[in-house]
């Protein structure tokens, strides 16, 4: 079933967990607000509304039209500007310009088969502001049926960063917080190396 259909029960599942919870190991490196922030792969607009409420100018993107339904509906009294875009070229945004303080991928680089991922991590380096910060939370397990994942190596992921100018300032594995079995998250952080 794909996110669409699932969109429902999806909603209850992100909802279920807060900001602060699937953040915990990062939160220490992101900007003070308020700050320009992009949330790729918003879902339901927890993470993006969180950030809103912080004072942060937050765009959230999520292609998926169910999603941003249900973002709009929870989190409607909060200052977040939805688009409908996707990754590897978030050409919305890029057509849009401007560079973000906090770029958030929360469960979504593992939908990006190899190449997708090469394409994405240039245009993310080219969207990240001198000094922001690039935050990644990569699920690991088993795929659910309808859905397209791939198992990302963090050597690859740091290594494409790199090639960007990117830094790996922060790697750690957790238990999934919905306790699924079989399912870990991989949380990684990047900033831009000075020039």
């Amino acid at each position: 079933m794909g996110y669409g259909q699932a969109a429902d029960d999806l909603a209850k599942q992100y909802e279920s967990v807060s900001f602060r919870q699937v953040h915990a190991e990062t939160l220490h490196l992101y900007p003070a607000p308020p700050a320009r922030v992009l949330d790729v792969g918003a879902g339901t607009g927890r993470d993006a509304a969180a950030l809103a409420a912080l004072g942060h100018e937050v765009v959230a993107v999520e292609p998926t039209p169910e999603l941003r339904a249900h973002g709009t509906r929870l989190h409607g009294d909060l200052p977040v500007e939805w688009l409908d875009d996707h990754l590897p070229d978030l050409a919305e945004v890029r057509r849009r310009g401007g560079r973000y303080d906090l770029i958030l991928l929360t469960a979504v680089w593992m939908h990006l088969d190899a190449t997708e991922r090469g394409r994405a991590m240039v245009t993310l380096a080219d969207l990240l502001a001198p000094g922001g910060v690039l935050a990644m939370v990569v699920r690991r397990g088993p795929v659910p049926p309808g859905r397209r994942m791939f198992d990302v190596p963090v050597e690859e992921t740091a290594a494409l960063a790199a090639g960007r100018r990117l830094r790996l300032i922060h790697l750690a594995d957790r238990p999934d917080l919905h306790g699924r079995e079989g399912v870990h998250m991989t949380t990684l952080a990047f900033t831009p190396v000075p020039r």
